[in-house]
């Protein structure tokens, strides 16, 4: 290799800086690290800089020529002085033990999340929120690589881990946006083989914790957490159902559905989950024999208790991996619609379990769920109750509506426990709960949250159907939001399910 070494001595890079990187506590990494103009001279030079604690011997390309970077601290900091600008994006060749590998430095790379998306997020309008943040397969500056991003706004530091940089915290620290709350880091040549994680350090406590991606599209086979790259590669047939549907009026039509757990519906000889693709060849058309119009899954989004029956939900925009990955998922879906039968699922916006790896405290505060518990739990369930009334956290259960929708072609939601989240006072005793600022019990940001919701699909996606699971007396659930009503196209009648059944049962 062709190397020109220029020696770093003198630089003394801020020892501020340097320290928080070391101790990986930087808040703006991107500050320090990569590229930037040289103040300690009065000629004008550049100041490289990268942090690779597993390195021996690092050289970044200008040109035709490799330059070698001084090793300036033993835990992996390397530096050097240049002349004039480096070529941007740095391309590094890295020699680790005995081996050594090309890759090219994330913090060479600016942020393609745009203020637009910023702004709209911030004010819970960001619909596509799951293409912003999350992990993106995307190519930027001609590089192939993942843009991951996060919302943690009450963090020191946000970091990507994974098996990619040994789960090692320093090594990946993210760039803060600001009053936003939003991390973002691209790093390149990750393929979809790898999983990932964040690690976030809580700015007013220290405590380091490991959270999974809220956004995450897959998940590892439980019990792993981790979640994984995951790219789309299904090509739709369902281009005539989609089509018909829109010109359909569910409410003046034959609508018959079939409600069914895929984990328990049938097993193989093994006593082994069906996949979705064999669930496609046996539920298809044991469904479309005996004449429904629709099936509703029960929860498919991941889950890491069987029990549950996937209604405590730790990945919202992830296909649980019990029965095969999300394209698996889009091949069962696609051959229902080719069967002219739409799929309903069923979708758990009222509540979340309190898996300290998941949701629960993502950054060390209250973020997804209220911080008082008279609002923030549900104590029948041992679970964590959103918070509606924050602009992000609706902005992500509206992206996850939108979501399942857009890219998997659902045909509907049933959204489970609507009456659990209307009522403050839902299964609590006087002086477990408190009321809204009129004095009522009930919960104002949901009917707002649900107005946007059902508003949205009507518009975005003509012919779908919202399905409130609503077991009370609530006024004009199914009324459009134009009338005062919430807006659900119809409502579950749970009353007559349960008296049909007892009547069979006896």
């Amino acid at each position: 290799m062709v190397n020109s070494k220029i020696s770093a001595t003198g630089t003394k890079a801020n020892n501020h800086g340097r320290q928080l990187i070391l101790q990986a506590r930087h808040h703006d990494p991107f500050s320090f690290l990569g590229q930037h103009p040289h103040h300690d001279t009065t000629e004008k030079k550049f100041v490289y800089r990268v942090f690779l604690p597993s390195a021996n011997e690092v050289f970044v390309k200008h040109g035709a020529t490799w330059i070698q970077l001084e090793k300036t601290h033993r835990d992996g900091l390397f530096e050097v002085l240049t002349e004039n600008n480096l070529t941007s994006p740095c391309l590094l060749n890295v020699k680790s033990g005995e081996h050594s590998y090309e890759v090219y430095d994330p913090y060479t790379f600016s942020s393609s999340i745009t203020q637009d998306e910023l702004y709209l997020f911030g004010e819970g309008r960001l619909k596509q929120a799951y293409k912003t943040l999350g992990a993106q397969s995307i190519t930027q500056d001609k590089v192939a690589g993942v843009r991951f991003a996060v919302w943690a706004p009450n963090a020191e530091r946000v970091s990507v881990i994974g098996n990619f940089n040994n789960w090692d915290g320093r090594v990946h620290a993210m760039r803060a946006h600001g009053s936003s709350g939003v991390w973002d880091i691209f790093i390149p040549h990750l393929t979809t083989s790898d999983t990932y994680k964040f690690e976030i350090r809580n700015r007013h406590t220290g405590n380091v914790l490991v959270k999974t991606d809220p956004y995450g599209f897959e998940f590892e086979q439980r019990p792993g957490t981790a979640a994984k790259i995951s790219v789309s590669h299904h090509q739709w047939e369902d281009k005539q159902w989609l089509e018909s549907r829109k010109k359909r009026d569910w409410l003046h039509a034959p609508f018959n559905c079939y409600e069914v757990h895929l984990g328990s519906w049938q097993r193989d000889a093994e006593g082994h989950f069906l996949t979705y693709r064999e669930l496609a060849k046996s539920l298809v058309p044991h469904v479309a024999a005996m004449g429904y119009t629709h099936v509703e899954l029960l929860p498919i989004t991941e889950h890491p208790l069987n029990e549950s029956w996937g209604y405590q939900t730790t990945g919202y925009f992830g296909v649980t991996n019990r029965f095969g990955s999300p394209d698996d998922l889009r091949f069962l879906i696609d051959t229902f619609h080719q069967a002219n039968i739409g799929v309903i699922l069923d979708w758990v916006p009222g509540h979340f379990p309190k898996d300290d790896w998941a949701l629960a405290r993502f950054d060390g505060t209250a973020l997804y769920e209220h911080e008082d518990p008279r609002l923030g739990e549900h104590q029948d369930w041992g679970t964590y109750i959103f918070n509606y009334g924050r602009n992000e956290v609706r902005n992500f259960l509206i992206a996850n509506a939108y979501f399942w929708m857009q890219e998997f072609h659902i045909d509907g939601l049933r959204v489970d426990a609507v009456a659990s989240m209307l009522y403050l006072d839902y299964s609590r005793k006087a002086g477990e709960w408190l009321p809204n600022k009129f004095g009522g019990r009930e919960n104002l940001d949901v009917i707002d949250f649900l107005k946007q919701l059902n508003v949205m699909v009507g518009e975005d996606f003509p012919g779908a159907l919202t399905i409130a699971e609503e077991s009370t007396a609530w006024p004009m659930v199914s009324r459009p939001v134009y009338l005062g009503g919430l807006g659900f196209n119809m409502k579950w009648n749970m009353g007559w399910m349960n008296d049909t059944l007892s009547y069979i049962e006896n």
